[in-house]
Parts: structure tokens; sequence; C-alpha cells
């Protein structure tokens, strides 16, 4: 047997600590006699057991070393460099960002401008921002904060810098919190999306443009081909995308880059992208919207069942509805296992459920799933969820 790692079509392959221990045992008695005693409680044993530790690490070592080559296995700063090679970044803390509806005189140039909502947070807007003809112009303002700064639909009101010509600011749709550096996993599945940019599929082409700006963190892309409007009211031969986060100047400007002459495109947020030959295009996309979602449990306390247990399950399954991505209906049966998952020790049984109601926020609960629609994401908060200790 020997004792290092090796690689072969397959991939990388050690020995395991037990495995270099006895074969190091076997090489040593054969030297110095098969009566040897070598047992941990011995010198020569735990000489050995230390070699056997060494080879042992150097091996972990080198199946490290192996794993940061692909995206798919490799962690941290190797697989910041990995994903490099598709033209994309870890994503650094972001601040939060919001879309704010800006109303006044056509021609008013707003330079370093700064509104403010009802909590007292400042958001900064682009740094000139011109009011167009139509006395409205949408923009994306960005907290001067960093970290998860939150703001309601229509809590964006006031002008922090007074501007003539600007009369009123507004936002039609809730902030998208600023997120903390960007995981390996959430790293690995943009990089997968991103290999898209190049693809045959037109709508693969968008999404992974989209997917790869900053502060983007959920995404979906629909088409509609047919010459009708589809289920989701999607226009005929027009394109849907769906965008949580970033820039809304950088989405609309990714999307024109990458669709179709001639395709239009649907949704409530748009901004007009100049293009090469200085023709205006007014693109359009939809940020989702956040559907709340209520949750009653009842259980019944076994022995062993703790208060701390019942805080958990709500920790758990505001963090399921949380991660459920854009148009995801909410199912059921789905939430049994956040619930489960709470037990503090897996191999005892301290509580069980008796009741389980879902519905949307001021709706009345039921046991059924909750339909999302496709530009809605859904979204849970330990508030929101009540519990019953029988």
């Amino acid at each position: 047997m020997t004792l290092v790692g090796t690689i072969d079509a397959t991939g990388i392959h050690t020995p395991t600590y037990p495995e270099i221990l006895e074969d190091l045992q076997a090489r040593y008695r054969s030297i110095y006699g098969a009566d040897l005693y070598l047992e941990a409680d011995s010198q020569e044993g735990q000489m050995l057991a230390m070699f056997a530790l060494a080879l042992h690490d150097a091996n972990q070592l080198a199946v490290s070393v192996y794993n940061s080559f692909g995206p798919s296995t490799a962690q941290g700063v190797g697989l910041s460099s990995r994903v490099q090679i598709n033209g994309i970044a870890r994503q650094t803390a972001s601040y939060s960002t919001v879309d704010v509806t800006l109303a006044g005189t056509a021609g008013t140039v707003i330079t370093s401008g700064v509104v403010e909502d009802v909590a007292g947070q400042k958001w900064t807007l682009p740094a000139a921002v011109v009011i167009p003809v139509s006395g409205e112009i949408t923009v994306t303002a960005t907290a001067q904060e960093a970290g998860s700064v939150q703001a309601a639909a229509g809590e964006v009101r006031s002008i922090s810098t007074p501007t003539r010509g600007w009369q009123s600011v507004t936002n039609a749709t809730a902030a998208t919190p600023g997120t903390a550096v960007e995981s390996d996993a959430a790293l690995r599945s943009r990089q997968r999306v991103s290999t898209a940019l190049p693809s045959w599929t037109v709508l693969d082409g968008i999404v992974g443009a989209v997917a790869s700006l900053p502060g983007v963190t959920r995404f979906k892309g629909y088409e509609n081909d047919d010459d009708v409007a589809d289920e989701n009211g999607i226009p005929a031969h027009a394109l849907a995308i769906v965008v949580e986060g970033g820039n809304t100047e950088e989405i609309t400007r990714a999307i024109a880059t990458k669709k179709t002459p001639g395709s239009p495109t649907y949704g409530t947020t748009s901004a007009t992208v100049t293009d090469r030959y200085g023709m205006p295009n007014l693109i359009r996309f939809f940020r989702p919207g956040a559907v709340p979602v209520t949750v009653i449990v009842e259980i019944t306390a076994r022995a062993g069942y703790i208060s701390t247990t019942g805080e958990a399950i709500k920790t758990n399954l505001a963090a399921y509805l949380n991660t459920l991505d854009i148009g995801e209906d909410v199912l059921l049966s789905k939430l049994y296992t956040p619930i489960n998952a709470a037990e503090p020790d897996s191999t005892r049984r301290t509580f069980d459920v008796t009741g389980l109601t879902i519905a949307k926020h001021g709706g009345t609960p039921a046991a059924s799933n909750i339909a999302i629609a496709f530009n809605e994401v859904a979204g849970g908060d330990a508030g929101d969820i009540a519990l019953t200790v029988n």
C-alpha cells in the first residue's frame, strides 16, 4: 500500500489514518521483529502514531490543493481565484438599495442628491440625475450605511438636498437589504449561472448577464414565445426578467445588450438605454413583490421539551421561507423539515406537530399550499410565526 495520495482518471485518493498507521506498524515489525509491541501505550507506538498523523495531514493538504482547482470543490480564497476565469468575483459586503421615483420640472439636474426615509436613514442618488420631459424618473438610491438597512414601500419620501425644480421623491417598492460577504455556496451558484453568458439561448444569456451584476441576490427569467399573452400575463413574444437587488441602470443595460432586436421587455421598473448608434430603448423588468407568510404551528410537548426549542422552530421556519426562489410556491409539506430540525438531539423526540396552517400575511390560515406569482417572492419573519404548545 502507498502511504501518500495518488491521482488517476477518477480523481485523488488517499489512505485513511488507521490504514497509514497499520502499514507503518507492519513495516516496523518487518525490521525489528513480528513480536514487537506497538500499542498506543508504548514509546514506539506513539512515535509511529506521530509519523502516521504527519503523513495523513500532508495527504489532506494535497486533497485540499487538488480540490481548489475546481469551482464545485474549491473554498475561500481558492474559489475566489477559480471563478475569475468566468469573469466574475466574490461579492463583498453590500449596501441596501431602493428604487425611488423623482418628480419635478423637466430638465432639472439633481447633482449628488440625497433622500431620507421616515426612520431618518439617508440614501444617496446617482451622481447626476436629469428629470426627463415626462416629469418623473426612477433611479436606484443607495444607503449611506452598509448592511441591512430597511425601508418599506412609501417610506422614502423626504428630500435632504433641496434642488430647484425637484419637487418630490417616493419609493413604490421596499428596499433590497444589503448583504454580507458572498458565501462559497452562493458564489458557486452564481458561477454556474455565469457560464450561460456565451450560450445559444438568448434568455440564458440575459439571465447570466444580470446574475453577474454587483448586488443582485435573486433573479428569474421568463420568455413568452406564443402569439398571445401567457398564464402569467406576459405579452406575446416578450421577455420578463425579475431581479432582486442591483442597480436599475446596470440591469437595464445588461438586458439591452443581450436581448435580440425587436423583442419587447415586460415589467413595472424601467429605464431608457441608449445604444451605440444613439437610439434610445426603453427596457422594462420587475422587482419581486414581497409576500410575507404567516405560519401557525401547534405542538404537543413531550419529555425533555424546553422553551428554546420553540424559538428554534420559529427561527428555522423564517430562515427556510427566506431561501425560497422568485416565483416558488410555499408548500405546506416542506415546512415540517425545518420544524423537526429544531430538535436539540436528533435521536430524541421532544415534541409532536399536531397542527400546521399557513397564509399570506393578513389572510386566513389554512392547511394548504400558497401560490406565489412569477414576479413575487415569499418571505418569513419569526414575528409572523405563532407557536402553540399543548
